[in-house]
């Protein structure tokens, strides 16, 4: 099992809806920002992936809100990977303000895909290395 907690960051004016939440649909952005994130602290770059052939597409999201998140709360991800990665890897989240509240738990399934045949193909070894 693989385990990352991001840096903490703020909830910014602009993705809060009228209600002053933080708008649901920037949970996706945040799960990504983990990703990048995670990858990075493990000097895997995922810009040279790209530059390889391969992308990550996410194929599958799940998203349970528990609390709300509000304009300048400052919040931390926690992102586990529970299983090795084949053609696939789930990685799964959880959203905490600075209390340590659990706001929202989730998961991202992400296919890994050469570009030029747009077929799904396995995890690379460079990624399997940080397992």
């Amino acid at each position: 099992m693989t385990t990352y907690q991001t840096q903490p960051f703020r909830v910014r004016y602009t993705e809060t809806d009228q209600m002053g939440f933080a708008h649901h649909s920037n949970y996706l952005n945040y799960f990504e920002m983990a990703r990048i994130e995670w990858l990075n602290s493990r000097g895997f770059s995922y810009a040279a992936l790209e530059k390889q052939g391969i992308v990550m597409p996410v194929v599958a999201v799940d998203i349970k809100f528990k609390s709300p998140a509000f304009f300048d709360d400052i919040l931390k991800i926690n992102l586990s990977v529970n299983e090795t990665p084949s053609a696939r890897i789930k990685i799964h989240y959880t959203v905490t303000n600075e209390k340590e509240k659990v706001l929202a738990e989730g998961s991202t399934t992400l296919a890994f895909l050469n570009t030029q045949t747009q077929k799904p193909i396995r995890c690379p070894e460079s990624l399997m290395e940080i397992f």
